[in-house]
């Protein structure tokens, strides 16, 4: 089979009506190499990076409330700053740059997505579509 490992998608394909930040920016601990009183922190098989993951929630009100919050794995050699928040928002608006996704069978037996970014940045604006002017 030609598709092998992490498969390029766009932040737009992954999250169409965006997504917000409902955590904190923490590094991923490897449980396997670690042992009693020393954290072994995982790092990306590929380009040996540290993983970081952000919980975000998508912002699609299709999507079911338990599937609303997922995390997104950024590969970076340095801690990911998360976007300033904006005033007034409980939530803070988010957009990835660098996206992956894998797809893997879980635990349930059911076929999931681990999602891999290589940054994150505030949202950018929409453009409008082509021949079409913005209401005054």
């Amino acid at each position: 089979m030609a598709i092998q490992g992490p498969i390029p998608i766009s932040f737009e394909q992954v999250f169409p009506h965006g997504c917000y930040l409902v955590g904190n920016v923490e590094q991923v601990k490897d449980f396997d190499a670690s042992t009693n009183g020393r954290t072994v922190y995982a790092k990306d098989r590929t380009t040996g990076e540290p993983v970081w993951q952000v919980p975000v929630m998508d912002g699609d009100p299709t999507v079911k409330a338990s599937q609303k919050t997922v995390a997104v794995k950024i590969l970076s050699a340095t801690e990911p700053i998360a976007p300033p928040a904006v005033a007034g928002v409980p939530i803070t608006p988010v957009e990835f740059v660098g996206m992956t996704v894998t797809p893997y069978v879980s635990q349930t037996g059911r076929l999931a997505y681990s999602l891999r970014a290589t940054g994150m940045r505030p949202p950018r604006a929409k453009q409008a579509p082509a021949g079409k002017e913005a209401a005054a």
